[in-house]
């Protein structure tokens, strides 16, 4: 099978995923690493598996990966699974980061599901941890979503740790169970 991992970075969050995914998929599989930037749509065919990655830019996927997600070719050939990183706290771990994540980064796996539906690509899921929020993003953070400053200490201890080694097995996790699926 042939896999490709496409991803846009800034911080370097989506990067460290999309490497812990590319890894796993090089493992017993032909497998290319490449950022967005270095995408054609019309090449994406080329491949069996396409392994797209994207940070959460307000509350969606960041302009890059949409405009390439708009350019996918219609009923393609190629099997699609997604991931993301977001600064905000995951949905798992208590009531209060269910409500964070559904306003600010749930919008990512809508702009994944819808795309895909539009246009007929057979989407395997998606993947999505924390990761280590920008300077900016801490600000609007700290001053727009986490008002109180015992919540703000806790959310920023954590957040900066991430993506952590857990962070990269659940990625490694998640595309072997995407391409074991396929095989």
């Amino acid at each position: 099978m042939k896999v490709l991992v496409v991803y846009y970075s800034e911080t370097g969050n989506t990067e460290k995923i999309a490497k812990a995914i590319y890894e796993e998929a090089s493992r017993k599989h032909e497998a290319h690493l490449k950022r967005v930037k270095d995408i054609k749509p019309e090449t994406l065919n080329d491949y069996d598996l396409v392994f797209l990655g994207s940070p959460c830019h307000s509350s969606d996927l960041a302009a890059p990966v949409k405009k390439l997600l708009k350019e996918f070719p219609e009923s393609p050939k190629f099997k699609l699974a997604g991931f993301f990183t977001h600064s905000v706290w995951s949905p798992e771990q208590n009531e209060l980061g269910q409500a964070i994540f559904d306003r600010w980064a749930s919008k990512c796996i809508d702009s994944f599901e819808d795309i895909s539906q539009e246009k007929h690509i057979d989407f395997r899921g998606y993947y999505h941890c924390q990761g280590s929020p920008s300077f900016r993003i801490k600000l609007f953070i700290r001053f727009q979503i986490i008002r109180s400053q015992s919540e703000w200490k806790k959310y920023i201890e954590e957040a900066k740790k991430h993506p952590n080694q857990q962070d990269l097995k659940r990625a490694s996790d998640f595309a072997q169970k995407i391409i074991f699926a396929l095989t």
